[in-house]
């Protein structure tokens, strides 16, 4: 009888201790599963089955939630860069490719209401569509040439439209550029002749400057030549042959002067003081 009641102590020993097992286990999953951990830069919004979707956002940290009845939803707050390219249609009907970059964030009061609304993934669904959409309305304001002398003015007008209707949907914008802009192959070669086009007239117009400043030249020296002959006629009316004399002993001393620097003449003095220059040939005075 002492036997079988020790053998009924142990077997009641050990169910207490698997009892005591069992609650330690569901008690620490029911531990578990009442908190949750918020990581920086992150928010959550809670879920509740009686209540739907509450209204304030729960911060960093670890809380607490009622098992089953409540269920968080962790949303990254912090500044995200979204890319995105649009091909729109100019004022002009040219069609350019744009490159869009944006840095974007959530409205952190808001988050419950764009949870209700657009769900986790809020920026992959709204911003793609708005940027796509406010591109080629504010492209369709401008000429293609435009695009490139206006840029910065085509870029605020971008940023400011972006930034309204990303407000609408609770998403802030901290900066929006663009990144790319590009042509068409056929307005890019339109754009290549047309320069070349300029340069060709650019030329021209520098030929005919050069020419335009040759003939005054041309009529300045020919005014200065006329103007010359006309006072050496005048001077010569006015002196009689005595200039025309000076200028005949002007001419001798340099054909004189020309000549005794060759070394096929010689010069001759004449008894009655005049000098006399003979052409004499190499071939001839050596024989």
């Amino acid at each position: 009888m002492a036997a079988g009641g020790g053998g009924q102590a142990a077997v009641s020993f050990l169910t207490n201790i698997a009892k005591a097992a069992v609650g330690l286990g569901v008690s620490a999953s029911l531990l578990s599963s009442s908190l949750y951990t918020v990581d920086g830069g992150q928010r959550a919004v809670i879920f509740d089955r009686f209540r739907g979707v509450l209204d304030d956002t729960v911060g960093e940290g670890t809380h607490f939630l009622v098992p089953v009845l409540q269920k968080p939803y962790i949303f990254d707050i912090r500044t995200r860069p979204h890319t995105f390219t649009s091909n729109s249609g100019t004022k002009d009907l040219q069609m350019v490719n744009l490159t869009l970059r944006l840095l974007s964030r959530p409205d952190v009061p808001r988050l419950p209401t764009i949870f209700t609304s657009l769900g986790t993934e809020y920026d992959e669904k709204v911003l793609p569509s708005i940027g796509n959409e406010v591109l080629k309305a504010v492209v369709a304001q401008f000429n293609a040439d435009q695009l490139l002398t206006e840029r910065p003015h085509v870029s605020a007008l971008v940023r400011d439209s972006l930034i309204r209707r990303a407000r609408e949907f609770n998403i802030i914008l901290d900066d929006v550029a663009i990144t790319h802009l590009s042509y068409g192959t056929e307005f890019s070669l339109a754009v290549e002749k047309k320069q070349v086009a300029q340069q060709e007239a650019e030329r021209s117009k520098f030929l005919v400057a050069r020419a335009e400043q040759e003939r005054r030249a041309a009529v300045i020296r020919a005014e200065g030549e006329s103007e010359s002959a006309k006072l050496i006629s005048e001077a010569t009316a006015a002196a009689g042959t005595g200039l025309i004399e000076l200028r005949k002993i002007e001419a001798a001393k340099e054909i004189a002067t020309s000549l005794s620097k060759s070394p096929n003449v010689a010069y001759i003095p004449t008894g009655d003081g005049s000098n006399m220059l003979l052409g004499l040939n190499p071939a001839t005075m050596g024989r």
